[in-house]
């Protein structure tokens, strides 16, 4: 199972996500693997900083999936890593019988916005799961990402795309490496891999966004819109879907979903290249105003469209995935992957955005290395753009600025903050006070 959501940098309320989570699946089909893609996970100044400043955002979620494991049947779930990137976050969580099959992760991030720091950008994890009673591992690549927002934004996204696709590099994970990152026993616990059977796979070479032997899934805020322009001024409100509970258009949104800038993009080319969707039947997941999400409080279920007026109501909030590769379904063509159910889950009042929910099934078989030439135009073997070779370069000089943004955002925008700059204000005139008083 696959779940984005933007948190909109609020503290997520772990006992309705949970509840909302649990009722969208039967308790039949509780979920073997469960992918998170957060954005804006937290405030700036949290999310820069990282480590224990971040930690209470991350254990909601921990708390959330310990909760709906218990309505789905008593399902125990077991987290196994959580990386972020700035405001970015995934988080991977297995069932307790399952936790043995993770052999070992890669981890791979990089920043798109602002000076290419974390503001927006993807992070990635690679995990090798061991095929019970085989000797097989099925890689599986999951990747986080936010891109640019506004209507007119639509090139800065394609090209945010081809800079996560350049610069998202995979390297081995090892429990040392993460605990160098981390600031306390705490932050440690959040972000150290419980790996049971090695902490790497043996090939140490990194890799890109697109590997031959990988399935890949792509999930987050991508922020295509409906439309290149803004609406005129609140005007063109009258032409956003309306729910009508009396009628089998369920709103009329289709028409909208025609204006799509993602499956535009997608099928010329310039975005996403190679991955696939399922149709969507499910109204748009942005911009739900202040009064729904003061309604989303209350009830699960909708009674009203209430849409923020600026914004004109789109799909922000995708899920992707790659298909099994040609050449392995020549050699196995009764193998496919199954998706089960594309949706929205409920509103939650901390966001203007609505979590989306995949759920599939995939093969339990690994993805063979095709052979010289039988690769042919299948993205995995021919990615649509080189990995950039300065991409480590790249990040370290933008980790730098974000810890740099990060103390800054927390002594201006934080209480906490403000204490300490005011305590060293006080403590400065009083220590020139003092100073004046013996000189005189």
């Amino acid at each position: 199972m696959v779940i984005t959501f933007n948190c909109a940098r609020q503290l997520l309320p772990p006992d309705l996500f949970a509840s909302r989570l649990s009722k969208g699946l039967p308790a039949s089909q509780r979920p073997d693997v469960i992918l998170l893609s957060l954005q804006e996970v937290a405030p700036i100044a949290c999310s820069f900083l990282g480590g224990s400043y971040l930690s209470p955002y991350l254990r909601t979620f921990h708390h959330a999936i310990y909760l709906a494991g218990k309505a789905l049947g008593g399902a125990e779930y077991v987290h196994i890593i959580t990386r972020n990137i700035g405001m970015i976050a995934c988080m991977v969580f297995v069932l307790e019988q399952h936790r043995e099959n993770i052999r070992w992760t890669k981890t791979g991030g990089v920043g798109v916005g602002l000076q290419e720091m974390g503001n927006k950008g993807a992070v990635g994890l690679r995990l090798g799961y061991a095929v019970p009673d085989s000797d097989d591992t099925i890689e599986l690549t999951f990747v986080a990402a936010h891109l640019a927002p506004m209507e007119e934004a639509l090139q800065r996204r394609n090209d945010d795309w081809k800079n996560i696709v350049r610069r998202l590099v995979f390297a081995p994970v090892t429990t040392k490496d993460t605990s160098k990152t981390t600031e306390s026993q705490a932050a440690r616990e959040e972000s150290e891999p419980l790996l049971c059977n090695g902490s790497a796979s043996n090939d140490l070479s990194p890799h890109g966004l697109y590997t031959p032997t990988s399935h890949l899934i792509v999930a987050g805020d991508l922020n295509y819109r409906t439309s290149n322009t803004k609406p005129f001024l609140g005007a063109d409100a009258f032409l956003f879907p309306k729910l009508n509970t009396g009628s089998q258009d369920n709103g009329n949104f289709y028409s909208l979903l025609h204006r799509d800038q993602l499956s535009r993009e997608r099928k010329a080319g310039r975005t996403c290249h190679g991955l696939t969707e399922s149709p969507i039947h499910f109204p748009p997941t942005y911009k739900w105003s202040k009064k729904a999400q003061i309604m989303a409080e209350k009830e699960d279920k909708m009674t009203t469209w209430d849409w923020a007026k600026h914004r004109w109501p789109s799909w922000c909030d995708r899920i992707l995935y790659l298909e099994l590769p040609g050449w392995m379904k020549v050699e196995m063509p009764q193998l496919a992957i199954e998706v089960d159910k594309y949706g929205a889950l409920p509103l939650m009042p901390t966001s203007d955005h609505q979590p989306v929910l995949l759920t599939m099934k995939i093969p339990l078989k690994g993805i063979p290395a095709p052979e010289a030439v039988g690769g042919g135009d299948d993205v995995r073997v021919n990615p649509p753009f080189d990995i950039d070779p300065q991409w480590r370069e790249r990040r370290q000089s933008a980790r730098k600025k974000e810890i740099a943004v990060g103390i800054l955002a927390y002594l201006v925008l934080t209480w906490e903050g403000r204490s300490i700059v005011l305590a060293l204000i006080i403590g400065t005139l009083l220590g020139w006070s003092v100073v004046q008083g013996l000189l005189v």
